[in-house]
């Protein structure tokens, strides 16, 4: 997702006033650390910015049934949009793309081994293998899902807003806003998964045994989640994830009102390793039967063996597979690709190269299929060729 800008391209676009529910607004307010003067009783709420800025106050309705409500909104709005206090542009973008709020922040060491702009780039990269880890954890859990739901990933990504806040104290710090509801599930799930991932990690500290890691797939713990944590921590004094939930959908059930905070540090990096290692060799090979257009072929002998790569339309939740066929199977994938008729083959879908390689085949044979049908599988095809 990219941020909503304004009609002269640089400026975010402001949330419409009309449309800006009062009770939201005063929540995000709150959140931010502004201060409410009046009482709980009173129709308007007096709203002052943590940092004491002079000049910037916001009168805000405690309700959207007044007459003058909208007439107030657009000016706390127009106010927020022209102050200097860091938080306010938080509040308009939580107002402009509502959703669920998630807050990572890197802590630098003294003598950093990276750049402002490197340090922001490793946030990002860890920012975003974390939340697919949770979108694909969200749909099925797994020790380790390699390529597969890469596609499910990556539609999540597109509706996340990523923005950066730059270096903060010798930190730098990152938000994404996650649609909400619609997007709960990965990251409630995610939420869980670290918590469960923070659990095993102290145990594996203390106890020294790694049981704790194969218990925590359950609960969406994958070899994924964890290298975005590694990533993360890495090079990094500590690390926190903060989740704040959106304020129009609600709290999720099962969280309370209780406040998430997660942390990690350098000295759970040998767990997390172990743990990653671990999760990978968990995972076990799968028998697949696939139905795919072929899309690659490759071989250094004319009557030898060869290299196939096969776009995937139905059968395994990944893209693309690669396979070796001898001769005989290599000619009618051949025969395959020159036609435009896709192919049936079965296999053992193997955790190495990332659920991407499909040894053992058998049973190669080319389908020919109706105009319905066809329509569908070239569609479906279009769409995973769109994603990746």
């Amino acid at each position: 997702m990219t941020l909503p800008h304004g009609p002269d391209g640089r400026a975010p676009a402001l949330p419409d006033p009309a449309t800006v529910d009062p009770t939201v607004l005063a929540t995000l307010l709150a959140r931010h650390g502004w201060t409410r003067r009046g009482g709980p009783a009173a129709r308007y709420g007096r709203w002052t910015p943590p940092d004491g800025e002079p000049g910037t106050s916001l009168l805000v309705p405690t309700s959207d049934g007044f007459d003058d409500a909208v007439e107030l909104l657009t000016d706390a709005v127009t106010a927020l949009s022209r102050s200097r206090t860091p938080s306010a542009r938080s509040i308009l973008l939580a107002l402009a793309v509502p959703g669920d709020e998630l807050s990572w922040r890197r802590e630098l060491p003294g003598a950093a081994d990276a750049t402002p702009w490197e340090d922001a780039e490793r946030l990002r990269r860890a920012a975003r293998a974390m939340l697919a880890a949770g979108a694909k954890a969200g749909r099925a859990t797994a020790a380790y899902h390699g390529a597969r739901l890469d596609g499910l990933a990556g539609d999540f990504l597109d509706r996340v807003l990523l923005v950066e806040q730059g270096v903060v104290d010798q930190g730098a710090a990152l938000t994404a806003y996650t649609p909400a509801p619609e997007g709960r599930t990965a990251v409630t799930t995610l939420v869980r998964a670290l918590e469960a991932l923070r659990d095993a990690v102290d145990y594996r500290r203390v106890s020294g045994g790694p049981e704790a890691f194969e218990n925590a797939v359950r609960s969406g713990v994958s070899r994924e989640l964890v290298r975005s944590v590694e990533a993360l921590v890495r090079g990094a004094a500590a690390a926190r994830l903060t989740v704040a939930w959106s304020p129009a959908a609600g709290t999720p059930g099962g969280f309370g009102d209780r406040r998430i905070d997660l942390d990690f540090s350098p000295g759970d990096l040998p767990a997390l390793t172990e743990a990653a290692e671990l999760l990978e060799r968990l995972e076990p090979a799968v028998d697949v039967t696939v139905l795919a257009v072929v899309v690659r072929l490759k071989r250094a002998d004319p009557s030898g063996p060869g290299s196939v790569r096969l776009r995937v339309l139905d059968g395994a939740e990944v893209s693309e597979l690669k396979l070796r066929l001898p001769d005989a199977d290599y000619r009618l994938a051949a025969e395959a690709h020159l036609s435009g008729l896709p192919v049936r083959v079965s296999g053992r879908l193997e955790r190495r190269d990332g659920f991407r390689r499909l040894t053992r085949p058998r049973g190669l044979e080319l389908c020919g299929w109706g105009e319905d049908e066809r329509e569908r599988l070239l569609k479906g095809l279009q769409e995973r060729g769109e994603r990746s």
